[in-house]
C-alpha cells in the first residue's frame, strides 16, 4: 500500500519504494541494547579479573609467608606452682590466695602430675579456710581427697588451637603443661590465650 503524507492540509500520494524486509524496531532495538550489554558485560568482567589480580598480587606483596602455629611453650605461665598431694586445703587456699592463682597442678612425690586444684574445688570450704589460723578439721585435708585425678595436659610442643580446642570440649579453664617424664613445667589458662590474643594481635592460630 503506498504511503499517505499529509502535507500542509494537502494529501499526497506516494509509492511505496521497494525494500528488503526488516525487524520490526522493537527486536532492532533490543538487539541494539542485547550488544551493548554484551559489550559493557564484557568489559565488566575483564575490568573485575584485573582488579582481582591487582589485590592479589598486593597481597603476595604485603604478606609474608604464614607464620608457624602458636605453640603452648610460647604463652605458657612459667615455672609453673605446684603443691605435692599430701599437702592439706588449707596450704592450697593460702598459697592460691597469696599469689592470685586459681589452679594448682598436684604432683607425687615423685615430681609427676597426679591431679589439679583449682579455686572451685576450695570454694565449698571458703568460710573455714578464710579464718585466720584456721583449726576448722576441713583445713588439714589433703588435697589427694578433692583434686581433680583425670586431667588434660599438654607438651611445650601442643599447638594452641589444639589445647583451646580440648578446653571447650571438656570444659576446663587451665591444662598443666608437662616434660616427657610427666613434671609440670608450666600451665597454660584460658586468661592466656586471651591475653595473647590481645597482645600479639594479628595471631595466627593456623597450622
Amino acid at each position: 500500500m503506498p504511503i499517505i503524507h499529509a502535507v500542509n492540509g494537502i494529501t499526497e500520494m506516494h509509492p511505496v519504494p521497494a525494500v528488503s524486509p526488516r525487524l520490526p524496531a522493537a527486536q532492532v532495538m533490543e538487539a541494539g541494547r542485547d550488544d551493548r550489554s554484551k559489550g559493557q558485560e564484557h568489559h565488566t568482567a575483564d575490568h573485575a579479573t584485573r582488579v582481582a589480580q591487582q589485590a592479589y598480587q598486593e597481597q603476595v606483596r604485603q604478606d609474608p609467608a604464614p607464620k608457624p602455629a602458636l605453640l603452648a611453650q610460647d604463652i605458657m605461665t612459667s615455672p609453673v606452682t605446684c603443691l605435692p598431694s599430701d599437702s592439706t586445703l588449707l596450704d592450697a587456699w593460702t598459697v592460691m590466695q597469696r599469689k592470685g592463682i586459681h589452679h594448682l597442678p598436684v604432683t607425687s612425690v615423685h615430681g609427676t602430675l597426679v591431679g589439679m586444684i583449682s579455686n572451685y574445688d576450695l570454694l565449698p570450704y571458703s568460710h573455714e579456710l578464710e579464718s585466720i589460723n584456721s583449726t576448722e578439721p576441713i583445713a588439714g585435708h589433703k588435697l589427694a581427697g578433692i583434686m581433680s585425678s583425670q586431667v588434660l595436659s599438654a607438651t611445650p610442643m601442643t599447638e594452641i588451637r589444639e589445647i583451646a580446642h580440648a578446653m571447650l570440649d571438656e570444659q576446663v579453664n587451665a591444662i598443666p603443661i608437662i616434660d616427657n617424664l610427666r613434671h609440670p613445667i608450666g600451665i597454660l589458662t584460658t586468661s592466656d590465650i586471651l591475653r595473647a590474643i590481645v597482645h600479639r594481635s594479628p595471631l595466627d592460630l593456623r597450622t
